[in-house]
């Protein structure tokens, strides 16, 4: 598998010009066009945004392979495996590569890490609408325009401006998928407290301790960042949020049900450590164990 540390030795590999600007560069592929980058699977130093339809080929990265019966955006982070193989396209599509050292001394080194989206796999890519296709498609032109004329030193600015722009764009449509997603398929909420139930009730918490919110994602077919952030726009609270209080209202009843201390009420929900079940117990429920016990005592 190649690695590239820049978006040139990228071009050469794939048989493309050097780009205008080393640390970014803006292709396009036409409809009918077969298009591959970087040869098999491969990694790189750089950010990587895509749109595309595609009609035949591959696009896999994460775990998963790209569902292509809709146009979509894809978003690809720094030394993530990506894999693109004789994608045909049915329409014109553009894909932009930006390097990592692009961004030093912008603040979006930092804000770009805040988009949950660039770890979510392949099939959770982003669909959209004609009009948003059409606001992406504008944004893409006008950096399109500063990239290839004679740069100065706006250009960078300005370059980032329009692409922080797609970001913030690609986060609103995703709040819109989630809940047209939810529209159509049902919601998450009920789907992810059915696999917890299950997680309890089958055993698998004696066997494997504490859930995790990866693995209640994995049962799920999703990546763990688009469970939390789809719970978040469905209930205003994550994932983990869900399985704290899930764990708090089985503590709960343990708790008045047995004659169990704190420290082995812990135990049996799984927790190895008796004071952060006492700080989390108190965090969700906004008292300790101890003074719940003895509040429904009395």
């Amino acid at each position: 598998m190649n690695h590239y540390k820049t978006i040139s030795e990228l071009h050469q590999t794939s048989g493309y010009p050097l780009p205008e600007h080393p640390m970014m560069s803006l292709l396009t592929c036409q409809e009918l066009t077969t298009c591959s980058w970087g040869g098999n699977k491969f990694t790189g130093d750089f950010y990587m945004i895509s749109f595309k339809k595609i009609k035949s080929g591959t696009f896999s990265y994460g775990k998963t392979k790209y569902d292509h019966d809709n146009g979509s955006m894809s978003f690809v982070k720094p030394r993530q495996v990506v894999e693109i193989n004789n994608v045909a396209l049915s329409e014109k599509s553009f894909v932009i590569f930006i390097h990592e050292d692009y961004l030093l001394g912008h603040r979006l080194h930092n804000e770009i890490k805040e988009y949950h989206y660039f770890d979510y796999e392949a099939n959770e890519a982003l669909h959209l609408s004609p009009s948003e296709e059409q606001t992406i498609w504008e944004l893409y032109h006008k950096i399109d325009a500063e990239y290839k004329n004679n740069q100065d030193e706006f250009s960078k600015e300005i370059i980032l401006t329009h692409f922080d722009s797609i970001l913030k764009y690609a986060q609103r449509f995703y709040k819109r998928q989630f809940i047209t997603r939810t529209t159509l398929s049902g919601t998450m909420v009920s789907k992810f407290n059915k696999v917890l139930n299950h997680y309890f009730e089958s055993g698998q918490l004696q066997v494997e301790g504490l859930p995790t919110v990866t693995s209640m994602a994995a049962q799920l077919n999703t990546s763990a960042r688009y469970l939390s952030d789809l719970l978040k726009q469905e209930t205003g609270k994550t994932a983990l949020d869900h399985i704290h209080i899930y764990l708090i209202d089985e503590a709960k009843n343990l708790l008045l049900s047995s004659d169990n201390t704190i420290a082995e009420t812990a135990y049996q929900l799984g927790f190895e450590n008796p004071p952060y079940f006492t700080r989390l117990f108190k965090k969700v429920v906004g008292i300790t164990p101890v003074q719940f016990k003895d509040l429904s005592m009395n």
